[in-house]
Parts: C-alpha cells; structure tokens; sequence
C-alpha cells in the first residue's frame, strides 16, 4: 500500500490495517485469529479486521456509484449519510446545468445561501461568476455545469475534512463521466488542491492546464476570494481567457 494511500486512510479513521506480523507464516497468522464455531453447521466462522472491512465497504459503495444514471446518482446523494455533514446541513447541493455540458465549473462546497436555495453558487459570489462565464460568452446552463467537491454544506463554511471529501469523490467522479465535459475549470484553492492531488498554491497552477480523470483541467480563484481581493480580478481574466484559447484548441 502507497505512504499516500494510508495517509488517506488514515484521515478516514480506518487505520492500522491488519498486517502478518514480520517473521509469521500466513498459515500461522489464520490459525491464530478468534474462530466461532456456528451452532447450526459446525463450520468454523472467521472475522476479518473492522479496518479492513471498513475499506473494502468504501470500495463497494464507490463501485455501486460509479455504475449509477443520473436519477439514481441524484436520488442516493439526497440520501446519503456517509459522512455526518448531511446532519448539520439543510439539504444536499448536488450540481446544476446542462448534463451534457462542454464546460465542467467546480468549487469547493455549498455556503449558507447555496444551502438555502439547494443550488451551487447563488449569492453575491454566484452573481460574479454568472459575470465571469459571461465574460468569456458562456451562461449557466447552458453548455455549463456547475458542481462542488463536496455535496453538503460544513458547519461555518469550514474547510472540508479529508473523510468528508473521501466519501464525497465518488459523486464528482460520476458527475464527470456521466457529463463527458471538454473543460473543467476549478475555483478555488481547495478545489484545486483537491482534484490535483496537490498542496501546490493557486499561483503556482495558474496558467497550465491540468488533467482530472483525463479530462482538461485549468485553475482560477473562486469568486469569493475574489470579491475580498479586488486585484486579483485581473488575474482571473486572464485565467479565463486562457481557458476559452484552450478550449478552442481542443475543438479544433
């Protein structure tokens, strides 16, 4: 197993796995582990490690989403309680647009607002971005999705915890092999960080285009940020006019 996947793991609350302790025989191994005999069969019975069946149910799930339309997609992330922000949120915020867009927007969670309404990027925020694809001729929904790494709103607009974004993936990973976009373009340092892999800053991303799942990827500052930090603005432009060469070059 990686370093990274147990670190991820490990964020997940589901480490130590069970590992042969060093020098031990893999028949000694099962042989030492608890045996309940079942009263009806007789035949011995034999659990495997909570850790590692915590594991192979997160693999599970995410293999049953992988496999889902965009109604039973919809349908189980109303429902899901995998992690505990679904309690303290007043319903999920699952995506808005065109299901078969050639621009993929993505940010990081819902805030108060989005929370409210139930729809990504309203507000004050959501105002400037509509400016911003504006900008660059495009318009919500219209050849535009526009989605968030996680589904639910954390508490205070926290920043999201790695268990949180772990059982969310699966959602946006769906969302994106079920719309097949051209581009997709991440708002934000979290977004960024998230669907890179990377503890990289947003300055150190600008200005190259990234691959999520194969697909084209181009960062810029999430319009949040962006109302707080007025001369950064530039820099967003030039991020998206970036992103519109680029995707002018993809479609040949």
């Amino acid at each position: 197993m990686s370093s990274r996947r147990e670190l991820f793991l490990e964020e997940m609350g589901l480490t130590p796995l069970w590992r042969l302790r060093r020098g031990e025989a893999i028949g000694d191994s099962a042989a030492a582990q608890p045996q309940n005999l079942t009263a009806a069969t007789g035949e011995a019975e034999t659990s495997q490690p909570l850790s590692l069946r915590s594991v192979q149910d997160a693999e599970g799930r995410a293999t049953r989403i992988a496999r889902m339309d965009w109604d039973d997609l919809k349908e189980t992330a109303a429902a899901c309680t995998a992690c505990g922000l679904r309690k303290t949120c007043t319903q999920t915020v699952f995506g808005v647009g065109d299901e078969k867009a050639d621009w993929l927007i993505v940010g990081e969670a819902p805030g108060a607002e989005e929370d409210a309404r139930g729809e990504p990027f309203v507000g004050q925020a959501g105002k400037l971005l509509d400016a911003m694809l504006a900008a660059i001729g495009l318009k919500r929904g219209e050849d535009v999705y526009i989605a968030n790494v996680l589904k639910c709103r954390p508490p205070g607009n926290r920043n999201p915890e790695a268990a949180e974004v772990a059982q969310c993936s699966p959602f946006l990973l769906r969302q994106v092999e079920l719309i097949q976009p051209r581009m997709i373009l991440a708002l934000g340092r979290f977004a960024c960080q998230t669907l890179l892999e990377t503890d990289a800053s947003i300055a150190s991303l600008r200005g190259q285009v990234h691959r999520y799942q194969g697909v084209p990827l181009i960062v810029t500052y999430h319009p949040a940020y962006l109302l707080r930090s007025l001369p950064d603005k530039a820099k967003a432009w030039e991020d998206l006019c970036f992103a519109r060469r680029t995707m002018v070059a993809l479609r040949g």
